[in-house]
Formats: structure tokens, sequence, C-alpha cells
């Protein structure tokens, strides 16, 4: 599990899927330190997966809520 390199490529539902997993399997216990570790490092790798892609949909919302916004504030458009 560790050999495997989260990437934007994975996407969202992918990535929280396998932070989940990562996490109940830390919270089962029973792994080894060295495997622990491991398990913990691949979290971290997939929480910033899946923040980059939280940070990117806020982006795009905003852009829009903002674009919505201005054409509320031009008025209607000329006949």
């Amino acid at each position: 599990m560790a050999d495997q390199e989260p990437s934007a490529v994975l996407g969202y539902e992918q990535a929280r899927d396998e932070l989940v997993d990562v996490v109940r399997r830390l919270e089962a216990g029973g792994a080894t330190l060295e495997e622990s570790l491991a398990l913990w490092e691949r979290g971290e790798e997939l929480a910033k997966v899946c923040r980059r892609w939280l940070e990117g949909a806020r982006a795009r919302l905003d852009a829009a809520l903002a674009a919505e916004e201005a054409e509320e504030a031009d008025g209607p458009a000329p006949e």
C-alpha cells in the first residue's frame, strides 16, 4: 500500500474511500510499527489529494457565484 503514490489523477471519491480504509486499518490495530507508519504516510497523502479537490471545488463555486453577482449588478441585457 505504501508504494502507491497518490496524485491529482485520483478522483476525490477514490481518494476519500481509500483514506477511510486506511483510517479503519489504523484504528483496528494489530499492525507493526513499520506498517502503521506506512499507513499513516499514505493517509496523509490521500488527505492532501482530498483537500486539493475540495479547494478546487470551492474556487469553482466562488467563481460561479462571483460571475452571477456580476451579471446581477450589470442588470438585464439591452434588447
